[in-house]
């Protein structure tokens, strides 16, 4: 029987996550990175300071996907969380972007976190955008033409928020 599970990320998965990282961006259809991001580049994004990085692993040995949790921004604004998200192409279609979702708000809520923010959804990106929804996110923006999309051109970008909280519930600031 074939099993997910989700871990937090080390150095020994950085090869596999770069793998998926760079198969992803040179589709140019769903990340803002250019193609020729730079492997340094993608450990910063992913293992930098003040950075949390799961990953979800098929029977302990394969890896499908990946996210990131941090807080959206610093000081004041740091009981917003923010995180991104990415599927091997080879495993899209059969879940695991759900439970990395779900298992990324369930961090953050356990953190503390009182809402989380996607800041730069690509709007064509329907399979993205279809699944923060199904999870209780609702587009709350759109930056115009915000994205160079390698075939549409120019795209939308949407902003998608989701309170973890019910605001009458959240502490005195």
């Amino acid at each position: 029987m074939k099993e997910i599970a989700i871990r937090p990320a080390t150095e020994a998965d950085f090869g596999a996550m770069w793998a998926i990282f760079q198969e992803l961006i040179a589709s140019g259809d769903t990340y803002y990175f250019a193609a020729d991001t730079s492997r340094d580049d993608c450990h910063a994004y992913w293992f930098g300071p003040g950075i949390e990085t799961f990953v979800a692993e098929l029977n302990g040995d394969r890896l499908l996907g990946m996210y990131r949790l941090n807080a959206n921004q610093r000081d004041r604004g740091g009981h917003v969380a923010n995180a991104s998200f990415m599927v091997a192409p080879a495993a899209q279609g059969i879940g695991v972007g759900t439970l990395l979702g779900h298992d990324c708000l369930a961090r953050a809520r356990g953190h503390g976190y009182l809402a989380m923010q996607f800041n730069y959804v690509v709007s064509s990106n329907v399979a993205a955008v279809l699944l923060w929804k199904k999870l209780g996110f609702s587009i709350v923006g759109t930056l115009p033409r915000a994205y160079y999309h390698r075939y549409l051109g120019y795209v939308d970008v949407y902003v998608m928020y989701q309170l973890l909280e019910d605001p009458a519930h959240w502490p005195d600031a």
